[in-house]
């Protein structure tokens, strides 16, 4: 059975209260031997910590953009301190999920760039990777970039090729999960197929992002159907990549295993203690 990472899964979230040991025994079950899990606000540091730990898993620490809104103003300074703190955990892999969201509504966008920016420095600072929100926001994340530069994963990336060479020009991988498994999906699954293996990591963004066979419409979830994504659907979702390029699952697993080493070197001795 091929191993998976899961690069970017969010254990913590309420979704998962009544079960959450439970989906880590079906994602290691399926295959999935690693997933990183970021965090979204400065007091969810600790405790996503103590879960990465408690289930021999990575995490990244930082403030989400949707978050900004509810985040002190001091957060920024919290998150180095924070990484000054655990600067020697080998399991804290990177700083995220940071970046910024120009989709959702009611986001002041000079507040998400200050929160991106300041975290953008502290990663450079601390040597640390990133993982990115990115959402119609690719042009804006990759101008501070240019003037910060680390690299890392453009999270459940949705862009134009000419966005996505740019990331992978400046060190980035790009995560893709869920959303590529559904027909309608065109230009998405473009990317997908065409774009150099070496780019590619793949995610869940569990419990979100759900792939197209777990997906819902409104008028089902009001009814009480679930549409609940986790780490065990990655072997699935993988398949359908693995056919989109015409390449064996064995093959597809391994290349994303080295590219989600390389875009996360912390992960290499997580992954081969002895080694």
């Amino acid at each position: 059975m091929p191993s998976w990472i899961d690069t970017h899964c969010h254990l913590d979230a309420p979704e998962f209260e009544g079960d959450r040991d439970a989906v880590v025994e079906r994602a290691r079950a399926a295959g999935v031997g690693m997933l990183v899990l970021p965090a979204v606000l400065t007091a969810h540091f600790e405790p996503l910590r103590e879960l990465a730990h408690s289930h021999e898993l990575a995490y990244a620490l930082g403030t989400h953009p949707m978050y900004t809104p509810q985040a002190d103003d001091g957060d920024i300074e919290a998150l180095g301190a924070a990484l000054q703190r655990w600067r020697d955990d080998p399991r804290l892999v990177a700083v995220g999920e940071i970046g910024l969201d120009f989709f959702v509504d009611g986001l002041e966008p000079a507040r998400q760039t200050r929160f991106y920016v300041g975290q953008l420095e502290a990663a450079r600072d601390f040597g640390l990777p990133v993982i990115l929100h990115v959402r119609r926001s690719a042009d804006q994340l990759l101008k501070q970039l240019r003037r910060i530069p680390v690299c890392g994963i453009a999270h459940a990336f949705n862009g134009s090729v000419q966005q996505a060479h740019a990331f992978i020009d400046l060190g980035f991988k790009l995560g893709f999960g869920g959303a590529m498994t559904f027909d309608r999906a065109l230009q998405l699954r473009r990317l997908a197929a065409e774009l150099p293996l070496d780019a590619i990591v793949l995610e869940t963004d569990a419990p979100d992002i759900p792939p197209h066979w777990l997906y819902r419409t409104a008028g089902e979830r009001a009814a009480g159907a679930r549409s609940r994504n986790e780490p065990a659907e990655l072997p699935r979702i993988a398949h359908e990549l693995a056919a989109l390029r015409g390449i064996a699952p064995e093959a597809l697993a391994a290349a994303c295993r080295a590219n989600a080493v390389a875009a996360l070197p912390r992960l290499g001795p997580l992954l081969d203690p002895a080694g």
